[in-house]
């Protein structure tokens, strides 16, 4: 079946409405609260970081998630992730739901929390609670545009996108340009439909969906406290969906919004598609491909526009012990420069120019199999040194 992109992101499906508020967590004054609230309590589902120092949010939402696999709402903070806030946190992140749930009539338990920003600092529950009364406040169908950006951190742009096909649409925002190496999701991601799907298939469908695009991105190989992403159905276009037929606009859905975070990753000057072929299994396949994405070698030489890709061949080695270089080739920009052990002469000029793009294609050959996987990564620039040498201070 065929699915087409619409406007209206996360309130493109029926039955949802969203706003956004600024409370001051951001230093500029800019929206740092945002309410996302479907007509009714509705199936859900959720991917969240397996960092072992999972923020209070997460824990709090799991509970609610847990009881029924059912919600209603997500508030949202940006500005402070309330990650390693001991009791305190979990305090903070239930209020963030009563408060919440006073402000919209909707239980506490069927709301989900989630916070984003920097670590180990408490919240500012005064703001907040003002943040969230005037965001429910302002709740109305047009509202993606303005959550997108109030959960933005280091985010230079708004991600939000939206799908319709089959008589039902997917729309979602999500943040995200630095921290990132997805283990189960990617920093934050609230994904809505108006189709009529189960619990237990919908969470199927966002399992696989965030399988092959959330866990196969990487900017810097760090996985946050904080990551999430969510999904609820509505079912108010009264279209009944399996899961494998909800599966497939998930998947576009959570592929462009992948995408645009590693666009987006902080002081990214080039999109890189890193595909490893030829493994002898698909995780095999993966680990490669994310050696090589995630070399800082690799990512400054592209940066610099250098095809060194002696630094492709020494992340392979590395991530596949016990590779055969008679198996093995390397190509950049679609020219092979290395097989079997030795260089493959390719024209200087064709060659530098092939990693001069936006988007940089590195694809490897293993020998040992038929598995294969993509990642997306993105360059290792001076602004990225410099935006995380910066960033509490």
């Amino acid at each position: 079946m065929e699915h087409r992109k619409v406007e209206g992101g996360v309130c493109a499906a029926r039955g949802f409405t969203a706003a956004a508020a600024a409370c001051g967590l951001k230093a500029g004054g800019e929206p740092d609260v945002c309410v996302l609230v479907a007509h009714e309590r509705c199936p859900a589902a959720a991917a969240f970081t397996t960092n072992a120092f999972k923020a209070a949010p997460i824990l709090v939402t799991s509970e609610h998630l847990a009881r029924d696999g059912r919600l209603q709402a997500v508030v949202v903070n940006a500005g402070n992730a309330n990650a390693w806030t001991g009791e305190r946190g979990m305090r903070d992140a239930r209020a963030m739901a009563e408060l919440a749930a006073r402000a919209t009539g909707i239980d506490a338990g069927d709301i989900a929390v989630a916070s984003t920003g920097i670590i180990g600092r408490y919240l500012d529950m005064d703001k907040v609670a003002a943040g969230i009364a005037e965001a429910a406040l302002r709740l109305h169908p047009g509202g993606s545009a303005e959550a997108a950006r109030a959960i933005m951190t280091t985010d230079t742009r708004a991600k939000e996108a939206a799908f319709e096909g089959g008589g039902f649409t997917v729309g979602g925002i999500a943040k995200g340009s630095g921290m990132i190496k997805p283990d189960m999701a990617t920093m934050l991601a609230f994904i809505t439909t108006d189709a009529a799907v189960e619990p237990g298939e919908l969470a199927a469908a966002l399992r696989s969906a965030v399988a092959v695009t959330f866990n196969r991105i990487t900017i810097d190989g760090c996985t946050s406290t904080n990551d999430m992403v969510l999904a609820m159905a509505s079912g108010a276009s009264e279209i009944k969906a399996s899961g494998e037929e909800i599966a497939e606009p998930l998947r576009l859905l959570c592929s462009e919004l992948a995408r645009a975070i590693v666009a987006d990753g902080e002081g990214a000057t080039r999109f890189i598609i890193v595909l490893a072929r030829d493994a002898a299994t698909e995780e095999e396949a993966v680990r490669a491909a994310t050696m090589v994405a995630e070399s800082p070698l690799v990512k400054t030489a592209l940066f610099g526009g250098d095809p060194n890709w002696g630094r492709v061949l020494q992340a392979l080695g590395q991530a596949v012990k016990d590779a055969d270089p008679a198996g093995v080739s390397v190509r950049i920009g679609g020219l092979k420069v290395a097989e079997a052990g030795a260089p493959v002469p390719a024209e200087g000029l064709e060659l530098e120019k092939a990693v001069a793009g936006r988007e940089v294609l590195i694809e490897v050959r293993l020998g040992r199999g038929e598995a294969s996987a993509e990642v997306w990564t993105c360059d290792l620039t001076y602004d990225y040194v410099k935006i995380n040498a910066e960033y509490s201070t």
